[in-house]
């Protein structure tokens, strides 16, 4: 398939923060048609880990999630800050969220979590041999616990719903594809 020439005829910020930044084009697509409010969401976009300790136990959190008003289990993870390699956010995010490091780190996958209005990209690891080394240290939203599940534990929550975000769900099902490989 040949990629359509959508033409920006204008663009704006409507939101321009350090936490979200969304843009207006105006759009005419090529059999003429406009689109005068066309959003989309630009992101460096997120990490998701998936981190094993020595006796296989994957680290999880159950956190509070103020845009669903609800709390979630899920696996770390957090947005790239500007010019970070997914590999640092993720092992940043793991030892901020749970307190945990890991000995070796690999990439297991990366998808596009929502083309159709955004720009980002999610990154997935696989962390080996994690070991709390400090308490976790958050920021002034998150509200979590850690948690810990066996790996056959863990397929079972992400088919039956008790891991419900889906970020975590398709990172989760990546990350278990790329240890079948290894």
């Amino acid at each position: 398939m040949e990629k359509p020439l959508w033409r920006v005829r204008r663009s704006s910020y409507v939101v321009d923060s350090p936490y979200m930044r969304l843009r207006a084009d105006e759009l005419e697509l090529p059999d003429g048609t406009i689109v005068p409010n066309y959003y989309v969401r630009e992101s460096f976009g997120f990490v998701t880990i998936l981190a094993l300790t020595a006796d296989r136990q994957v680290i999880l959190v159950r956190q509070y999630r103020y845009g669903a008003d609800s709390i979630h289990l899920e696996l770390p993870a957090g947005m790239l800050i500007d010019g970070e390699a997914p590999q640092e956010c993720a092992l940043r995010e793991l030892a901020e969220e749970t307190g945990y490091e890991v000995a070796r780190c690999e990439p297991a996958a990366v998808y596009l979590p929502e083309p159709v209005r955004s720009t980002a990209r999610a990154y997935v690891y696989v962390g080996f041999d994690a070991r709390k080394t400090r308490e976790p240290q958050l920021d002034a939203t998150e509200h979590l616990q850690v948690e810990l599940a066996s790996l056959p534990r863990l397929r079972e929550m992400l088919a039956d719903g008790t891991i419900d975000a889906g970020a975590s769900i398709a990172a989760g099902y990546r990350a278990l594809d790329y240890l079948k490989l290894l």
